[in-house]
């Protein structure tokens, strides 16, 4: 009786595993090549916002402005500059201020959209030659800005030069003479 519990219990056994089959084994696809069947890459992550600067240089085309740290490039002299950026900003705002820092008056425009922001600075008379000049992006509340994407940006502070010898002040005009009472 107790072979045939045991011979009964052998045969459910192998029974069950022939029913339910060995895993199958990967089969190759004829376009991997190596035969090794490979996971999906995740998706890569976009790239960091990325700021570009240009000014339109005297003969109408537009030059790039070097946005390196430690960087004072020289430039033409303009009164038209382009900053762009690979994602839209939110919460944020662009200043141009003088040697003195103080912010230049100017007709900016903004046209924002997921895919990046164009941001144009009209100036309403050309920088001046010899002059040093700087761009500044930064948060319009608080103490951070982002991208499209949530992401924090860094602030972007940066200072070029107009080329050509600095411009004199006019000199102020000649004080009245007083007329002499007799």
């Amino acid at each position: 009786m107790r072979l045939l519990r045991t011979g009964l219990s052998a045969t459910l056994c192998c029974g069950a595993l022939f029913l339910t089959g060995c895993p199958d084994k990967p089969t190759d696809t004829p376009d991997s090549g190596s035969g090794t069947a490979t996971a999906p890459e995740p998706p890569k992550p976009p790239p960091p916002t990325a700021f570009s600067l240009s000014y339109q240089a005297p003969d109408a085309s537009l030059a790039q402005v070097s946005l390196e740290p430690g960087d004072k490039p020289l430039i033409q002299q303009t009164s038209a500059l382009e900053l762009r950026t690979n994602h839209g900003l939110r919460n944020y705002r662009v200043r141009l201020f003088d040697e003195a820092e103080r912010a230049m008056v100017s007709d900016d425009s903004a046209e924002e959209a997921d895919s990046g922001l164009v941001y144009r600075i009209n100036l309403p008379q050309p920088l001046k030659t010899g002059f040093s000049y700087t761009l500044v992006v930064d948060a319009q509340t608080g103490n951070a800005f982002t991208d499209t994407l949530g992401r924090e940006v860094e602030e972007l502070r940066t200072t070029f030069q107009v080329a050509g010898e600095k411009e004199k002040p006019a000199p102020p005009p000649a004080p009245a003479k007083k007329k002499k009472r007799r």
